[in-house]
């Protein structure tokens, strides 16, 4: 009697556990379902395998600012598939290693990795998470998978992962309130007259009042995008020539103030972009829009307010957005002693992990000239305050 007690238990269980991982199932919770991604591939969204990674560079005791922390593939995971009972504990395949998701992944490849079908697939005895768990991949955590397959499924990021994700909080954040764009940038020179052929009937006025020091800023705003455009590619060309050979090219200096005539107006160069955050880092704003005179034309005797130096300055992005560093000038070599993170709003108005990758992106990144990342003969022009420890090559 005990026996057939025992083989009744047995089979009642066996029964169960058949049901519970049956994928297949015609009830409420499969019919109309659909598990396809329904997102569109961003490259702006930062995806990595580990949800924390240190800033490459950082001191021996990593600040605040060095943790880039993210939600990772390995995090999204490990909550969908690996669990305990799962594909983390006694049911294969694994998925608690790099090495283990990279069995079923395509680098490079979403569609062709077994992975990203297993997560989107609506062959429901093939998905992954099983159907009947009532539990799917929501579409964040799918951009994200499908971003680190499609940017290489690396161990740790580089670069590429790195540069769009911080192009798009530098662009969104700094050029709204009129201040770091196009169109502010190039309202002030238009309304100065020196842009032939514009007046100030061409510009619009934009104000706003800072709530702590009452402080009002007034921005000139050039709207016509096709003035701007070709106007700002013709500056940024100017700026390059004059750079490359001051002497040959004189007659390209850029003639740009922040003072004089319109003192009211404030100036920023424009982070719209890609090429104007590389324009603006290879040749910073204080050398080509300097408040003082450098040089004074002998026979036009026009005023220009440029350094002929383009090195014999203390302006760079970091610097601007991280206030646990100081700054060297490249050319004098002497270092600064204070740091705000103005752009920040001393770190204020972007989180750590944003600050640590835009760091992780500023020296990754080969078009960002290496004596703006360690100065001339890599001595360094970047240093943590509390370390001392100087950022070199």
């Amino acid at each position: 009697m005990i026996k057939l007690i025992t083989l009744f238990f047995l089979m009642g269980a066996l029964t169960t556990f058949s049901i519970q991982c049956k994928k297949e199932d015609s009830n409420s919770v499969i019919t109309g379902l659909n598990r396809s991604f329904k997102g569109n591939a961003d490259s702006t969204v930062y995806a990595s395998f580990y949800s924390s990674n240190i800033f490459a560079l950082a001191s021996a005791n990593p600040t605040l600012n060095d943790s880039i922390n993210y939600r990772g593939v390995q995090s999204i995971l490990t909550e969908s598939c690996a669990t305990g009972n799962c594909h983390g504990g006694p049911i294969s395949p694994k998925f608690n290693t790099y090495a283990d998701v990279m069995k079923y992944v395509t680098a490079g490849n979403p569609g062709a990795s077994k992975l990203w079908t297993a997560i989107t697939t609506n062959d429901f005895n093939k998905a992954m998470p099983p159907i009947t768990t009532g539990n799917d991949v929501a579409d964040a955590d799918k951009a994200i998978i499908y971003n680190w397959i499609l940017n290489g499924a690396k161990e740790r990021p580089d670069a590429n992962d790195f540069r769009p994700a911080a192009i798009a909080i530098i662009s969104s954040g700094c050029t709204s309130g009129n201040c770091h764009n196009e169109a502010t940038s190039t309202g002030v020179w238009a309304r100065k007259g020196l842009i032939p052929g514009l007046t100030a009937a061409d510009t619009a006025v934009w104000s706003t009042t800072n709530l702590t020091t009452n402080a009002v800023s007034t921005y000139l705003q050039l709207n016509n995008t096709i003035l701007r455009n070709t106007i700002l590619a013709a500056y940024k060309d100017s700026v390059r020539k004059f750079y490359t050979d001051t002497l040959a090219n004189a007659s390209y200096r850029p003639y740009k103030t922040f003072s004089t005539p319109v003192a009211a107006a404030s100036v920023r160069g424009p982070f719209n972009n890609y090429d104007d955050i590389i324009f603006d880092i290879s040749y910073p704003k204080g050398v080509r829009s300097n408040t003082a005179v450098a040089y004074t034309d002998p026979i036009t005797k026009k005023a220009y307010y440029v350094k002929g130096d383009y090195l014999n300055g203390t302006s760079a992005i970091v610097l601007r957005v991280d206030s646990t560093i100081l700054m060297a000038n490249p050319r004098t070599g002497v270092w600064g002693t204070t740091n705000t993170a103005g752009m920040a709003n001393s770190d204020g108005g972007l989180k750590p992990s944003e600050i640590a990758l835009i760091k992780a992106w500023y020296f990754s990144d080969q078009n960002i000239p290496d004596v703006w990342k360690y100065g001339i003969g890599n001595a360094g022009i970047f240093k943590y305050k509390v370390s001392g420890k100087i950022i070199t090559k």
